[in-house]
């Protein structure tokens, strides 16, 4: 093995020890702050009290999704939080394809709204045979958002927009444009709520296990494009191009690379990504078009690239444990009387110890230190072998 190769290995082994111990810093310190809200807002008369209604909020927050209270597995839970993560993986790849091009964009919260409602429309209004029906649902739905996209990339590509501004706002242009085509020309009269009318029958997901949840075939789909992402952006030239950019753009556009096609690509995949994501969780989870406001969906996601690290093979671990959070506050709420929103607190605290460039820099720089000494070392040993070093 050439030095080359060799200082390339232990430096993508010394930045993916040291993701790993600063993710797990971050976690430990949000589960950390979890439990001191918990201790201060807990109903208890004394610390006695206050502290075991604490500790049985914890224990629902992280065994709680997997276990029942006396100790055998929950089956269902874990379904549940598998199909909660089927969503949050599509937005996490898109956010990861954006940010991975240094591309701020922060559509993927409308976008995956849009992409549920032209599926939904398609489901509704177009007849189509089984298994045809739902793949053209989905591909027109995601469309739709990749088109969406096109707005903020093609400012920023050519007029220099902030897309970060222009992605924010047309989130809300989604949301209401939607909520007034809803109440005015799609609902359903005949419900108590509003809503589209009901799906065919032919454009539903089917459930992956048949056991009361809402895990559907679309948890597989998610995975696939996992894989397919991955291979995208780390063997081809567009994905290529678009983590170069990412990097160094001006280094990019002098070594001869269409920086604002690039540019363009890198939102448009995200939004198709996005879609795709609404259009799978609608036909799988919903029998009609009811969302009348953000999913929150795209947010998640934005966290799900954080810890990911913007590498799309991590995503699944990093939605997993999102759903397995959100899991988890939804069961300290039901039992323990804990407010939900504990898991917006928990993602806030988990970005702002991610978005700190220094949080563990001394950690990184002694992993640096200790990694430069022992190739020093191995080098030393090498020319000895050789009798280069007497």
């Amino acid at each position: 093995m050439s030095d080359t190769n060799r200082a390339l290995k232990a430096s993508r082994r010394r930045d993916l020890t040291f993701s790993i111990v600063r993710g797990a810093a971050a976690i430990l310190i949000a589960l950390l702050v979890a439990a001191l809200l918990i201790f201060v807002s807990s109903e208890g008369a004394t610390p006695g009290e206050k502290f075991s209604q604490t500790m049985a909020a914890m224990r629902q927050l992280l065994i709680g999704p997997i276990f029942r209270t006396n100790g055998s597995v929950n089956v269902k839970n874990i379904c549940d939080v598998l199909a909660a993560m089927i969503p949050i993986v599509f937005t996490g790849l898109a956010t990861c394809v954006m940010f991975s091009a240094n591309q701020f964009n922060l559509g993927a919260e409308g976008g995956i709204m849009l992409g549920a409602f032209v599926t939904s429309m398609v489901a509704i209004y177009v007849p189509l045979p089984p298994v045809v029906l739902p793949i053209a649902a989905i591909l027109i739905g995601a469309a739709a958002v990749g088109a969406m996209m096109l707005i903020p990339a093609v400012l920023k590509a050519k007029l220099g927009v902030s897309e970060m501004v222009n992605s924010l706002m047309l989130n809300y242009v989604v949301l209401y444009l939607l909520n007034y085509l809803l109440n005015t020309h799609l609902a359903d009269k005949s419900k108590g709520q509003i809503q589209s009318f009901s799906f065919q029958e032919q454009s539903r997901i089917p459930p992956l296990i048949d056991n009361g949840s809402m895990l559907t075939w679309g948890f597989v789909i998610a995975l696939i494009f996992v894989v397919l992402t991955a291979l995208f952006m780390y063997r081809t030239r567009w994905g290529y191009g678009i983590r170069m950019i990412g990097i160094n753009q001006d280094f990019a556009m002098y070594s001869g690379m269409n920086v604002a096609a690039i540019i363009v690509l890198s939102q448009v995949l995200g939004g198709l990504l996005a879609g795709m994501g609404g259009g799978i969780e609608v036909l799988g989870r919903y029998s009609a078009y009811s969302w009348s406001s953000l999913p929150g969906y795209g947010w998640t996601g934005i966290t799900v690239a954080i810890l990911a690290g913007n590498n799309p093979a991590f995503v699944p671990l990093a939605a997993l444990f999102m759903a397995y959070l959100n899991k988890g506050c939804l069961l300290m709420s039901t039992y323990c009387g804990v407010p939900s929103q504990l898991i917006d607190i928990l993602q806030a605290v988990i970005f702002v110890f991610f978005a700190a460039e220094q949080f563990l820099a001394g950690y990184r720089q002694k992993l640096v230190v200790k990694s430069t000494q022992e190739e020093l070392k191995q080098a030393a040993a090498a020319a000895e072998e050789k009798g280069e070093v007497k």
